[in-house]
C-alpha cells in the first residue's frame, strides 16, 4: 500500500491546506495518509471529509514536542485519536498560548537584527493560528529579506543563531504527551528518532545504545511504534529502525514530513 503517515497542513507550519493535501495526495494514488500537524488537531476533520469525498481514507493524528524527564527532547506523533478529546483540547490551549510568547520573543529577536515582521505577517496563508519557524521563513521571504523559505534554517543566521535558538518553545512531557494520546484513544509513536540531538553522533554506536535504553523506558509508559522510514533516515538506518522495532514489538511508520513543495528539500 501507498502511505504517508507524517503530513502537515496550514493549520500548523505546512503550507497548504488539508482539502489541498487531500487532492494532492489523491492524485499520487495514494491509499492512505495522516495529518500530524504540530500541537493542533484543527485541520483533521477537513481532512477526512475532504478525503472521504475523494474517496482516500484519511487518519486522525498530531504531533507533539516533548522532552524527557533527563531533558531528551523529541517528538511524538499519536494516530486515530479523537481530536474533541477533552484533555487533549485542554494541553492543546496551553501550548498555543506558550508558543504565542514564545514567537513574539522571536519576533522581537528578528527586529533587533533588523527584520521587521510583525505577528500579522506570519499569518498570511494561515488556516488557523499556529506559528512554527517554517511561518517565519514565508514571511521573510515576502518582505523581501530572503529568497526561499527554508533559508530561515542556514546555520548560524537568523533563527538557527545561538541567541534565536535559546528562545523555545514549552515542550510537553513525553509521558504525559503518550498518556494524553493514548487517553483520547490513539497510538503514540516516536518520530524520525535519527533528529534527536542528545544521543552524540546521530546513527552512531552511542547514539544507538541511548536510544534502545530509551525506547525501552518509552515502552512501559505506552509507546506503540517508530517512524523507521523518513526523509532524514537514510536506508541503513531505517534498516536499523526497524529492527529495533521488532526487538521491541513496536510497529513500523513511514512518513515524508510534508510541509509543502517549499519546505519539500528543507532537511
Amino acid at each position: 500500500m501507498k502511505i504517508d503517515l507524517h503530513i502537515h497542513t496550514c493549520y500548523s507550519d505546512g503550507a497548504c491546506t488539508p482539502e489541498e493535501i487531500v487532492c494532492k495526495y489523491r492524485k499520487e494514488n495514494y491509499d492512505f495518509i495522516a495529518i500530524t500537524d504540530h500541537d493542533t488537531v484543527d485541520g483533521v476533520q477537513e481532512a477526512i471529509a475532504a478525503g472521504d469525498a475523494a474517496g482516500l481514507a484519511v487518519v486522525p493524528g498530531i504531533e507533539l514536542s516533548t522532552a524527557d524527564r533527563d531533558g531528551v527532547e523529541m517528538h511524538i506523533l499519536g494516530y486515530s485519536i479523537d481530536p474533541k478529546n477533552a484533555a487533549l483540547s485542554e494541553k492543546l490551549k496551553e501550548l498555543r498560548q506558550a508558543r504565542r510568547l514564545r514567537n513574539e520573543l522571536l519576533l522581537a529577536y528578528l527586529a533587533e537584527q533588523g527584520y521587521s515582521l510583525c505577528y500579522e505577517d506570519l499569518l498570511v496563508g494561515k488556516c488557523g493560528d499556529y506559528i512554527g519557524k517554517p511561518d517565519f521563513g514565508r514571511a521573510m521571504v515576502r518582505k523581501g529579506y530572503l529568497q526561499t523559505p527554508q533559508e530561515i534554517f542556514k546555520a548560524g543566521m537568523y533563527l538557527e543563531t545561538p541567541e534565536a535558538k535559546s528562545i523555545k518553545k514549552k515542550k510537553m512531557d513525553t509521558q504525559e504527551a503518550i498518556a494524553l494520546i493514548s487517553a483520547a484513544g490513539g497510538k503514540a509513536v516516536l518520530a524520525h528518532p535519527i533528529q534527536i540531538k542528545a544521543f552524540g553522533v546521530p546513527g552512531g554506536e552511542e547514539y544507538f545504545a541511548r536510544l534502545r535504553s530509551l525506547l525501552l523506558r518509552l515502552c512501559k509508559e505506552g509507546l506503540k511504534g517508530i517512524e523507521a522510514y523518513h526523509p532524514d533516515h537514510n536506508t541503513v538506518q531505517s534498516a536499523q529502525f526497524s529492527v529495533i522495532a521488532e526487538e521491541y514489538g513496536l510497529f513500523v511508520t513511514r512518513g515524508s514530513d510534508f510541509h509543502g513543495d517549499d519546505f519539500e528539500k528543507r532537511k
